[in-house]
């Protein structure tokens, strides 16, 4: 699975963003997804997940109620609705696959991932 991250920018705090994660092969389906970001100095941190059908999603406690994991596995794309974006929200995000089960926080069960794309939110 190749995967393609896309949508990040510039935006200011209390607006909206929508991060796209576009996969090719035909087994994206079969891949529950994840979110994840690295902010300039900092680890790199787990932001949400969802299950292969997009019935469960979980998310970092940072970002729950703000911001929404969502997929279309019929375009092979997972999203991320970034609502009310804070300065601290400011990092690089990933996408990542994991063939396991939804909805791990962890990165070493995730074994795609894409090149990132960098989210700037100013005050």
């Amino acid at each position: 699975v190749q995967l393609q991250a896309s949508g990040g920018g510039l935006v200011q705090a209390g607006g909206s963003l929508r991060l796209s994660c576009a996969a090719s092969g035909r087994t994206f389906s079969s891949y529950a997804m994840g979110w994840f970001r690295q902010a300039p100095g900092k680890e790199r941190e787990f932001v949400a997940a969802i299950s292969w059908s997009g019935g469960s999603t979980y998310y970092a406690d940072s970002v729950k109620g703000r911001f929404t994991i969502s997929r279309d596995n019929a375009k092979n794309t997972v999203y991320l609705q970034m609502n009310s974006p804070k300065p601290e929200d400011t990092a690089v995000y990933y996408c990542a696959a994991n063939p396991g089960l939804c909805c791990s926080d962890y990165d070493s069960p995730y074994d795609y991932w894409g090149q990132g794309t960098l989210v700037t939110v100013s005050s």
